[in-house]
């Protein structure tokens, strides 16, 4: 297990203004990102698989990578954050991320995290050397995982290279699953998952506290309220930080908070009910967004 130091989470807003005391005490452990310098994935071993089993409250510490990443919670939500944005990503999701992007990992619940290394040739960016044209792939992207690609995941060895050489048909075997999860990951379908966050540091903060408890500020106003800033303020920042509204801005944190809440098994009204919807209000919300129903976006078509 990784060593940890528990630090407190500085308290949203709402806690500072006297809302819920166990939020503002809650405490993190913080961990490295351990040992990937033992999953090095290279021309011969072009995807690497790292497993490891995290807590809840804790967060890996900001670190990056020469190659590309595809994290995958096989059970549990984990948050993971870059320097511009949060993204969530539950069971049957992943998150790609491009070589040399400094990334955090935060937990909110146990969580079997799966880690992909996945070499990069000179001037690649993407699953094969053909897809580094594609922009796309040059950002962090939450994408489905289909039942293949899960499966593919799974199947790949996750022992370290301090461990015994794997055998010549082990190897040979590790290559074919490499090149078909590959050619799946290059076919998967993207979500917009994406929370951006603002550089400036009080309005990040707060930003923050928002995707603490979406429902903490549900108005420009109560916004404003709590930063000290007027609401004509700190809707000129929201436009020159993040080119939207903050109503625009807070209903991605609330599509991402849905996304959470449906893969901790709540069904489609009490994730309603939690988010402050009705369930029809909710349902158009989703379809006006994202142009899929709430069953589609939540990824619980096997429900």
């Amino acid at each position: 297990m990784p060593s940890a130091v528990t630090a407190p989470l500085p308290p949203p807003a709402r806690a500072a203004a006297g809302g819920d005391a166990a939020s503002a005490r809650r405490a993190w452990q913080y961990v490295d990102s351990l040992t990937p310098h033992l999953f090095v994935p290279t021309a011969e071993r072009p995807v690497r698989a790292k497993l490891r089993e995290l807590s809840g409250d804790t967060r890996v510490l900001p670190h990056q990578h020469a190659w590309a990443q595809l994290a995958i919670s096989v059970t549990g939500t984990v948050h993971l954050r870059v320097p511009s944005a949060t993204f969530v990503v539950p069971p049957r999701r992943a998150l790609w991320i491009p070589p040399g992007v400094e990334h955090a990992v935060t937990l909110v619940e146990t969580a079997e995290l799966r880690t992909l290394y996945i070499y990069q040739a000179e001037g690649q960016c993407g699953p094969g050397p053909g897809d580094s044209a594609a922009n796309l792939w040059r950002r962090c992207r939450v994408l489905e995982v289909s039942e293949l690609m899960r499966a593919l995941v799974c199947d790949l060895p996750t022992l370290p290279d301090d461990a015994p050489a794997p055998s010549a048909a082990q190897l040979a075997r590790e290559r074919h699953v490499s090149a078909l999860l590959l050619d799946e990951l290059r076919q998967a379908t993207q979500l917009d998952l994406r929370v951006d966050m603002p550089r400036d540091k009080r309005l990040h903060s707060l930003c923050q506290a928002v995707l603490d408890d979406p429902l903490a500020h549900d108005s420009l106003q109560a916004f404003a309220h709590n930063s000290g800033a007027s609401p004509r303020t700190i809707a000129r920042l929201f436009r020159q930080e993040l080119g939207c509204t903050y109503l625009q801005w807070r209903q991605q944190v609330i599509l991402a908070k849905a996304v959470e809440l449906g893969a901790s098994g709540l069904a489609i009204g009490q994730i309603a009910a939690e988010l402050g919807y009705t369930p029809s209000a909710f349902s158009a919300m989703v379809q006006r967004a994202c142009g899929l129903s709430p069953v589609r976006f939540l990824g619980m078509q096997t429900r």
